[in-house]
């Protein structure tokens, strides 16, 4: 297939012991770039203090965009532009204009991961999904010990008596943490975990930390994930010993974590939020001024404006953002913006589901990322999710996977083995 290539510097053989330890480096940087994803106090972590350095390396060391991820690069490049588009008339605005550039930021990470998991894709892969779950690991475990306030320390690690780890907002804390549970659970499902005994303690830990997030979003999310990856495992296994395992094993966790949410209500004040929480719908999603009010009158607006109202302006209009991301496409880039934002949906979707129904050496890391993936999107009909960096990961990560399916299938046509 062919491919776009980033040139880099003559280098010697990858033989060499110099430039192991250069590429020993450049993965140690990607590893602290995916760990660091789970810092999200404030608009710059250390995920964007390392970003920058870490593309550059990997530019010099050579990355290329292949012809299967090119798709994604057109529609981001349409979307920035709807957006940049409707940002012209408030150009003299500091919050929209910012919030532009940070989203063209997000879109060249969202590039990079593309190009990067393109090559050498099933170590890359690994090394970046282990980096993620011990960040998730770490942000859960921080969350619980914040929840349970065995710190001492007011809101650290939660906020509004909810959970929210190494993130300003609870409802991103348990999202962010499904790709981990996912990544525990399929390597549980499919015996591949080196470790079964340590995975396990790991996946409650990060269960635990989605259940006291208590994001409603969060819990329909990860249960729609993690249904859509057995599901495609089951049916990606052989008649036997394997089915009888995963049929088990689910089971089993299932058991297990109703245990554990049991224990856990069994404390008044988290049976007390869960109650709240559990709710179909909360205060401020009710009334003519309430989420879905807004989101009404909104909606009748934006059919009369082709250019939306501008980057960030719903919020000026309303009062709060559009928890909607579809929506708040329309609204920030206009007609253009929100088709193009739904097309990249749509078009992740025909290449997500294609990953789990094709036979290919990488359909093993598709089970993982693209029902987390998958969440994410389900999630953009009740919020935002236009600046969480992992999602920009994510999407990258479904695209090169496809890119090297294409490449693997187009080496070895009919070769229709896969490796989980």
């Amino acid at each position: 297939m062919a491919a776009i290539a980033v040139p880099g510097p003559i280098l010697p053989q990858p033989g060499i012991p110099v430039i192991r330890v250069v590429y020993g480096l450049a993965s140690a940087m990607l590893a602290a770039f995916v760990f660091f994803a789970c810092f999200a106090f404030s608009d710059t972590s250390p995920y964007d203090v390392i970003a920058i350095p870490t593309i550059l390396v990997w530019a010099c060391l050579g990355i290329r965009l292949h012809s299967g991820a090119v798709p994604l690069v057109v529609l981001l490049t349409l979307y920035l532009g709807a957006i940049v588009a409707a940002l012209f008339p408030y150009l003299d605005e500091a919050f929209p204009l910012t919030w532009t550039i940070q989203l063209a930021y997000l879109a060249l990470t969202c590039v990079f991961f593309a190009m990067y998991f393109s090559d050498d894709t099933e170590a890359r892969m690994e090394l970046a999904l282990k980096a993620y779950t011990a960040s998730c690991v770490f942000s859960a475990a921080l969350g619980i010990v914040g929840y349970l306030q065995w710190l001492g320390i007011e809101d650290l690690f939660y906020k509004y008596d909810r959970a929210s780890g190494t993130f300003q907002d609870p409802n991103v804390f348990g999202s962010f943490l499904t790709l981990g549970a996912l990544y525990l659970m399929h390597g549980l499902l499919t015996a591949t975990a080196r470790r079964p005994v340590l995975s396990l303690a790991a996946l409650l830990v990060i269960l635990a930390g989605i259940f006291l997030s208590f994001s409603r979003g969060s819990w329909a999310g990860t249960f729609v994930a993690t249904v859509v990856m057995i599901g495609s495992v089951y049916a990606t296994s052989g008649p036997g010993r394997l089915r009888r395992r995963i049929v088990g094993l689910s089971l089993a966790t299932l058991a297990l974590g109703a245990v554990a949410v049991a224990a856990l209500l069994s404390v008044d004040h988290v049976q007390k939020m869960f109650e709240t929480r559990a709710a179909v719908s909360q205060d401020y999603d009710e009334g003519e001024t309430g989420r879905f009010g807004n989101q009404l009158r909104g909606m009748a607006m934006l059919v009369e404006r082709p250019f939306g109202m501008g980057p960030m302006h719903w919020r000026l209009t309303f009062g709060l953002e559009p928890h909607n991301s579809y929506i708040g496409s329309f609204a920030n880039g206009g007609w253009l913006g929100g088709a193009v934002f739904l097309g990249l949906v749509l078009a992740t979707g025909f290449v997500g589901f294609r990953l789990l129904a094709r036979a290919s050496p990488f359909r093993g890391h598709a089970q993982v990322v693209w029902p987390a993936l998958l969440m994410f999107f389900l999630q953009a009909l009740q919020i935002d999710i236009e600046k969480w960096r992992h999602v920009y990961m994510m999407l990258g990560m479904v695209w090169a996977l496809e890119a090297a399916r294409l490449r693997w299938r187009s080496a070895r046509p009919g070769d229709g083995v896969a490796r989980s």
